[in-house]
């Protein structure tokens, strides 16, 4: 029975320190691609900042807001956006990110899909967008001048996460939660520590004792052969 609790304690020690070990990597992994995400947007602004409106980076993000392009990309999606730098590498299906021309929408920031591709009267080639939320095309044709990119990947969700940080609050459980987790985990550390600590230090008191006891049964063993050894001695004198 002992070795049974024994073991069921072993095992959920392993399984704590996995869980741990697992919880710990992933808040790291998540913390460093937070990093990478604002350094690169801060770099980003800043070089906006500089060059003006003609600066165009390699890659761009953006956060989607609306639901036109559920379900393949949901709001508060993040995307990531590769420069277009021929209007003829964008294919029908692809999903592209420009500036809106149309009076509704204009100079706002569009996600949407490219269903078609024609040719305006001065020989410019036009896309032709559409939600695939929604049920009609886009009012504005897109130009080469106001397209930002073709998405490439989608990042579910980190829109919120983003949303988060951009409060006060949201900077200040970014720092506490991890630092309450590494407290926390530190002190379990130290209380198995201590555990581990009492158990040696009794496993040695017992030691000591059965040793003592030990010797003790043998005391009376030792008297006995030392009388014995002067009996023997007395004997021979007189002999």
């Amino acid at each position: 029975m002992t070795n049974e609790i024994e073991e069921s304690r072993y095992n959920f020690k392993g399984l704590f320190k996995y869980i741990s070990t697992v919880v710990s990597w992933t808040v790291f992994v998540i913390l460093i691609l937070i990093c990478i995400f604002l350094v690169y947007y801060y770099i980003s602004v800043r070089l906006y900042a500089t060059k003006g409106e003609k600066y165009e980076p390699k890659f761009s993000i953006y956060t989607i807001v609306s639901p036109s392009m559920e379900p393949t990309i949901n709001k508060y999606d993040v995307i990531v956006n590769t420069r277009v730098d021929n209007i003829e590498d964008v294919k029908v299906n692809d999903v592209i990110t420009f500036i809106s021309t149309w009076k509704v929408t204009y100079g706002m920031t569009i996600t949407h899909r490219v269903v078609g591709i024609k040719e305006m009267d001065n020989g410019e080639v036009c896309l032709v967008t559409r939600g695939d939320n929604n049920t009609q095309e886009d009012s504005a044709c897109v130009t080469e001048k106001d397209i930002i990119g073709v998405t490439r990947a989608v990042i579910p969700g980190l829109g919120k996460i983003q949303s988060v940080l951009a409060s006060k609050m949201g900077w200040l459980l970014i720092i506490i939660v991890p630092a309450l987790y590494i407290i926390i985990k530190d002190i379990f550390k130290i209380f198995g520590l201590a555990k581990e600590i009492k158990e040696e230090e009794k496993e040695g008191k017992n030691a000591s004792n059965k040793n003592s006891e030990k010797n003790k049964n043998n005391m009376p063993n030792r008297k006995l052969k030392n009388a014995y050894r002067d009996l023997m001695k007395v004997k021979n004198k007189k002999s």
